[in-house]
């Protein structure tokens, strides 16, 4: 089985894209990588004759790849431009379900890449840039870091306790 996947999948790689990467996956089926698409489809063994189950999905950043978006089952007697218009289709509805996740995520109140909700603006304010960005404008001099008040104090209080002992070892003992 895993030999007629492979040269299955050989076909479609080279139908379905240029650049592409095929390898085989630790549960006996095949893999298609699109790098420059950020896609990936898998063939991959289903129990049936002449049968595979067919997989879609994106890459995410890193090259890692996302869970499966669409699966179906596909004859693998069908011809290579059968089972590429199948893929293309999966490809698209893996296209489209990229395309508005983050959209949809953010009009829920989530940021896209995180479950967090996304920190509302006050009305009637903007939002002030980082302080990256702030110091990063061109135009104006970067402030100096200035001492904040409670340094000076520590600071007070140590020349104050050297001062007291300087003072003790030197001009406040009674006169030998």
């Amino acid at each position: 089985m895993y030999t007629q996947l492979r040269e299955t999948a050989d076909e479609l790689a080279g139908v379905l894209w240029r650049e592409h990467t095929v390898y085989r996956e630790r549960g006996g089926g095949v893999v298609i990588r699109g790098e420059h698409v950020r896609r990936w489809i898998s063939l991959g063994p289903t129990g049936g004759k002449d049968q595979a189950l067919l997989r879609a999905g994106r890459l995410l950043d890193g090259g890692t790849t996302a869970p499966a978006r669409t699966e179906v089952v596909v004859d693998l007697k069908a011809g290579t431009a059968e089972l590429a218009a199948v893929c293309r289709r999966m490809l698209a509805e893996v296209a489209a379900v990229a395309e508005t996740a983050p959209a949809q995520a953010t009009r829920a109140g989530r940021t896209a890449g995180s479950g967090k909700p996304a920190k509302q603006a006050r009305p009637g304010r903007q939002r002030r840039p980082g302080r990256a960005a702030r110091a990063a404008r061109p135009g104006r001099p970067r402030r100096e870091r200035h001492t904040s008040l409670g340094s000076l104090v520590v600071l007070l209080c140590v020349a104050g306790v050297l001062g007291a002992w300087l003072y003790s070892l030197f001009g406040g003992g009674p006169g030998y």
